[in-house]
């Protein structure tokens, strides 16, 4: 059976075809595809390693040709994505890919207030709709970001949030990884599968372990929407692409999402699917405490 992972020069495609191989014993039959192969190249010898670029469709049913199963790791261009991700699903069925296995998000429902829930909700609807095998992997909010919250929130002594007492059981890319390695490689699972974290941490909870990893005080501050899209917008004139001012608002969605409710569920997908304990976000930041520290000042 030949596998394909997209995206395999990310650190989620990294993880899962390392993981791929680690399973099957082999890089046989594994096809990483890469807006940068050369990046890849030396990382993964003996896998097919091919040039593919989400931006342009035209190439992707050669780059997916002979694929059986496919894990369509979602691009990191939110705006643009939902159009590639589409695309990519048209080629990979002209390829003759049988299954694919996609990394979504939480509740992507039309009621998310998270900006990157329309392009998920969208992908999942045209895969849904195109005749292939499907697994959507729908993923909680990686806790690997919490490093640099917490880095944050240690060099001010706060942690301000706009997430009220909303919960989020943020889930460890590696974990996510290990999910879709083990999905992409077997043929017993299809539909939707929630990947979450051990538990769902509030704004409390997260300062007292931002403090415990900085070995400082942090207090949480609970703020309103226009406040923390005020506090984290750039100065003028700093931000001429205006990638920042989009990554305000995306934070501040987030933290809405997280306030009404749409990342506090938990399961037991990763255990179940892997074998092994998920990582809590506990587990994360003392694995990262010199980084936290270090970008913290302390």
């Amino acid at each position: 059976m030949s596998l394909i992972v997209t995206g395999a020069s990310g650190h989620l495609g990294t993880a899962a075809a390392e993981r791929v191989i680690a399973l099957r014993g082999s890089s046989a039959d594994l096809v990483l595809v890469s807006r940068r192969p050369a990046a890849i190249a030396e990382r993964f010898d003996g896998a097919d390693i091919r040039h593919g670029d989400f931006a342009d469709p035209a190439g992707l049913v050669e780059a997916f040709r002979g694929g059986d199963r496919m894990l369509l790791i979602s691009a990191d261009n939110i705006q643009a994505r939902a159009a590639w991700h589409a695309a990519a699903i048209d080629a990979a069925k002209a390829a003759g890919v049988q299954h694919i296995i996609y990394t979504s998000m939480i509740e992507p429902g039309a009621g998310n207030p998270a900006l990157i829930a329309d392009s998920h909700r969208a992908t999942e609807q045209h895969l849904r709709a195109s005749g292939i095998g499907w697994t959507v992997l729908r993923c909680a909010l990686y806790s690997d970001f919490q490093v640099f919250e917490a880095a944050e929130a240690v060099a001010s002594g706060q942690f301000r949030h706009n997430r009220g007492d909303g919960r989020c059981s943020y889930v460890a890319r590696a974990d996510c990884a290990a999910v879709a390695a083990a999905v992409l490689t077997s043929d017993n699972r299809s539909g939707i599968v929630d990947v979450t974290g051990p538990d769902a941490l509030d704004a409390t909870d997260l300062a007292a372990l931002y403090a415990t990893v900085g070995r400082a005080e942090v207090a949480p501050v609970s703020v309103t929407d226009e406040e923390l899209a005020a506090a984290l917008r750039p100065a003028d004139g700093a931000d001429p692409d205006g990638h920042a001012q989009y990554g305000a608002a995306l934070a501040v969605s987030l933290g809405r999402a997280i306030r009404e409710g749409y990342f506090g569920a938990v399961t037991g997908a990763v255990a179940e699917i892997t074998g092994r304990r998920p990582a809590s976000v506990a587990d994360l930041l003392q694995r990262e405490a010199s980084t936290v520290r270090a970008l913290s000042g302390r």
